[in-house]
């Protein structure tokens, strides 16, 4: 039986955080003692009960400077409301649209093309070679997002755009160094990601393919390091547990950890008073639990708390199940190899904390990482 020890995954998993946002992710650290906590006009949110309150009772500014909407809206070069700065109606419409896609039935389609793609991506491991998992989830997430949009283009060209433009534009709401030139960067990848989805008119398929393309790449090869460093390749090979495992594993590893929004109205959150204008920095790693609870698929911590990395309310991701199964199917497909580290690299300058390389060979006499 594989020993289990999280010590080593969490070393890790940290670096993703100390080594691209090292000021904030220390200032998040700093004050998570407490559920809320305020340093001026902004509001530092840990605690799940306050996180889901601000989603989901506070009104909120969609389009406001530093939010999520806003570098949407800059990442896409405008063109209407994306989704992410959207109100009302045209939110709900766009959610809906995205619903039949990416529901039960629509997965289960997209599942039909992305496992011939695990099987080719991974076959290096069956003759001892690696494979670099950031790699195959740029193809994963590149071909989803062509599926879900019609694109007959190259996956990876679609995942290297979409990369870029958020790397150019989502950057730009963290606190830290600006990269120079960023908004020609991203005026021009987006422009690249359009003509490639076939939407230059469009900005919804674009957005389709940032949010999914860089969720994909900082989650996926980060939870399948957690699992070979931490040794739960028996759990990740158990059809019973594998999708608990799945769950448990993007709990800790939280694709998007900070939230950054805006309130659109007085309030409160937590039992802190919250002013129109106030910024919230909704930390959704600290919310689900991710900083003091290892991840454990006989023990899950359970729907109501692992699925806040993923918003709440009316602001929950609509790609939540898309994660969580195409994650399942990745494990279920490495489970065989129990494959080890042997290379990890972290991506300074991708818009979410994520590796650069990481790369995994099948366990043997001799592995490590």
């Amino acid at each position: 039986m594989t020993t289990v020890s999280h010590a080593r995954a969490r070393r890790r998993d940290r670096r993703v955080y100390l080594r691209s946002h090292p000021v904030l992710f220390g200032l998040l650290a700093v004050t998570r003692g407490r559920p809320v906590r305020r340093l001026g006009r902004t509001l530092l949110v840990h605690g799940p009960d306050a996180y889901r309150e601000a989603l989901t009772r506070l009104p909120l500014d969609r389009t406001a400077a530093g939010t999520t909407g806003a570098a949407a809206r800059a990442a896409l070069q405008g063109g209407g409301g994306v989704l992410f700065d959207q109100e009302g109606g045209g939110h709900r419409a766009d959610r809906r649209g995205l619903a039949g896609g990416l529901g039960a039935a629509g997965v289960e389609e997209l599942r039909a093309g992305w496992q011939p793609l695990l099987v080719r991506r991974l076959a290096p491991l069956e003759r001892g070679g690696e494979v670099d998992l950031v790699g195959l989830a740029r193809e994963l997430s590149g071909a989803v997002v062509c599926a879900l949009s019609g694109s007959g283009a190259a996956p990876l060209a679609v995942a290297e755009a979409a990369a870029e433009a958020a790397a150019a534009s989502v950057r730009s709401h963290l606190p830290g160094p600006r990269r120079p030139r960023a908004e020609a960067a991203a005026a021009r990848a987006t422009e690249r990601l359009r003509l490639l989805l076939g939407s230059a008119d469009e900005a919804l398929p674009a957005m389709v393919a940032v949010a999914a393309v860089n969720t994909t790449v900082a989650a996926l090869p980060r939870a399948v390091a957690w699992c070979a460093d931490a040794g739960l390749w028996e759990q990740a090979a158990d059809e019973e547990l594998r999708p608990a495992l799945a769950d448990e594993l993007l709990r800790v590893t939280a694709a998007s950890p900070l939230l950054p929004r805006v309130a659109a109205a007085d309030g409160a959150v937590g039992g802190c008073p919250v002013r129109s204008g106030d910024r919230l920095l909704l930390v959704a790693r600290h919310a689900a639990g991710a900083h003091r609870r290892d991840p454990d698929a006989l023990r899950p911590a359970g729907p109501a708390v692992d699925r806040l990395v993923f918003g709440a309310g009316p602001h929950a991701c609509p790609g939540a199940r898309l994660a969580r199964v195409q994650l399942a199917d990745v494990l279920g497909a490495l489970a065989p190899y129990r494959p080890v580290v042997t290379r990890a690299r972290v991506d300074r300058g991708a818009a979410l904390p994520g590796w650069r390389a990481l790369t995994v060979r099948a366990r043997s006499t001799g592995a490590g990482s």
